[in-house]
């Protein structure tokens, strides 16, 4: 089993930071895929940034130049910086992994349960 467990998250004006991270543990052989994704009140959760693990990354078009996504893998942990928050950026923000056990297994996928971003004045 893992456990993926997001950290950061809270109340910040519009056009503050913050930094979201997410630590893998468990029953770890290798962390394929990992990411943030978000669902505000009301919608469907949604991609925000992921990356593998070999650096490659993938954003929310609209996010791009505002979140950036970084990994550490020797710490089973990804990050998201955001910056020039807004309003709309208030969710739950999950963070998200695709984790094989075993040289030869096939990779899971698992959520954290998420930590609330709320962006308001």
């Amino acid at each position: 089993q893992v456990q993926l467990v997001e950290s950061g998250g809270g109340l910040m004006q519009p056009g503050g930071s913050l930094r979201l991270s997410c630590t893998a543990s468990g029953s770890i052989f290798k962390i394929y895929t990992m990411g943030w994704y978000r669902q505000a009140p009301g919608k469907e959760r949604e991609l925000v940034a992921v990356t593998t693990s070999v650096g490659t990354t993938n954003y929310e078009e609209s996010l791009k130049g505002r979140f950036t996504i970084s990994r550490d893998n020797a710490k089973n942990t990804v990050y998201l910086q955001m910056n020039a928050l807004k309003p709309e950026d208030t969710a739950v923000y999950y963070c998200g992994a695709y984790v094989a056990h075993a040289p030869s297994a096939d990779a899971n996928h698992y959520w954290g349960l998420g930590t609330q971003v709320a962006v308001s004045s």
